[in-house]
């Protein structure tokens, strides 16, 4: 091939301008001044171990050797770290941990924590309070709270083995007393629908892991429970305004009275063949009313309204929804154990019962078995068989003395 000097000059010309090109842009990136002398060379990083085959990333939330015994690791600056140590952000997650506030422009309290500080919890190591609470939560609350639930639906279950569903030792006289009004069964059913709406969900979600997603798998599992979860939420209000509403509906009747703590020793005479007298409402409903539709009806309803954020008397931080959490899966339980048997009672447990907030009316031998002094007082002439004005009754006439 014959000598071409031209063109071999321009191609050396061209490579040396690209070599000088290439180590002017490393020298800016490293700013490293190309005419003086290089500085010493400092300690190199060690190297990871050999890889097999991959790609690696970096671990940042490892620590660097001798990063803990190093006097002067924490006198460092960021800059300095980040030349010696890079992609040690040990320091930062240091800060994390001990509850240090950062800087945030969400307008929310405890934005600026990404987790909560660290608490000694009882028989634990030291641990952060999100975790304590989860420890309550799985250790404490749902296995005692579900073996109560199933306490008490054993206890009914042997009941009505012993005893059936209670009959009527006498024959009905076809004279019927009203013994709940209108405005009285709409409050009951309202808030027993939405009692029920509440209890089936709570139980599905706190639960339902154990016994309900074995069965029919995580995809139909998290569909359920996101569903019953907007269902809880929307009756929750609908449950507290009720709840109010047969609080001052049934009040008047539940107060205590002579012969309540007579009813409880004896335990109503429901082992027996004869309950033991009582007003409209014997000491058993009465205690239910009082304790589980009163005060654990009330402690549920605050604490769910303060979960839904619709209590703002106190501060929504973290700690103190974890403990509404608590107050409000405790109360449930409790409630739901002490209305099992209610619902029992109120539906296959006594003959008429369902009947009676159903339709209002009561046969007047019923009335007379089960709540022996109320029906006295009707025949006295101090209750009316039939409040609501108007109503004399599907069949028969008022009750007289």
């Amino acid at each position: 091939m014959p000598f071409q000097p031209n063109t071999r000059w321009r191609s050396l010309a061209l490579a040396a301008l690209l070599g000088l090109s290439v180590g002017w842009v490393q020298a800016q990136a490293l700013k490293v001044d190309p005419v003086q002398d290089d500085p010493p060379p400092a300690a190199a990083p060690a190297q990871p171990a050999a890889q097999t085959g991959g790609i690696r990333s970096a671990n940042i939330f490892e620590i660097a050797p001798g990063a803990d015994t190093d006097p002067n690791y924490g006198s460092q600056s960021n800059a300095e770290r980040g030349q010696v140590q890079p992609g040690n952000n040990a320091p930062m997650w240091r800060d994390v941990s001990k509850g240090v506030t950062g800087v945030t422009s969400l307008p929310y309290l405890e934005a600026g924590n990404l987790i909560q500080g660290f608490v000694q919890y009882p028989g634990s190591r030291h641990t952060t309070a999100g975790e304590a609470w989860r420890q309550v939560r799985n250790n404490w609350i749902i296995p005692y709270g579900g073996s109560l639930l199933v306490i008490a639906l054993v206890a009914v279950g042997l009941f009505y083995l012993r005893k059936g569903t209670i009959p009527l030792h006498g024959q009905e006289t076809g004279r019927v007393i009203e013994r709940f009004t209108y405005v009285e069964r709409a409050a009951h059913w309202v808030n027993a629908i939405a009692f029920v709406v509440l209890a089936v969900s709570g139980i599905v979600m706190a639960f339902g892991k154990f016994f309900l997603l074995p069965v029919i798998g995580p995809t139909l599992f998290g569909w359920l429970t996101y569903a019953l979860k907007n269902a809880h939420n929307f009756a929750g209000p609908l449950f507290a305004v009720s709840l109010v509403v047969v609080i001052v509906t049934f009040v008047r009747d539940n107060l205590p009275s002579k012969g309540d703590l007579t009813w409880l020793l004896k335990g109503g005479g429901l082992l027996g063949d004869h309950e033991v007298p009582s007003h409209r409402f014997n000491a058993g409903e009465k205690v239910l009313f009082w304790g589980g539709v009163f005060v654990l009806g009330l402690v549920v309803v605050a604490s769910g309204l303060f979960l839904n954020h619709l209590v703002p008397v106190f501060e929504y931080t973290r700690g103190n929804m974890q403990v509404a959490h608590m107050v409000h899966a405790v109360a449930s339980v409790l409630m739901m154990a002490m209305f099992i048997g209610h619902i029992y009672m109120g539906t296959v447990g006594m003959q008429g019962a369902y009947k009676a907030m159903k339709t209002g009316y009561v046969d007047e031998t019923w009335a007379k078995e089960h709540h022996e002094l109320w029906y006295d007082d009707i025949k006295a002439g101090k209750i009316p068989a039939h409040r609501t004005p108007g109503q004399e009754g599907p069949a028969g006439e008022p009750v007289k003395a």
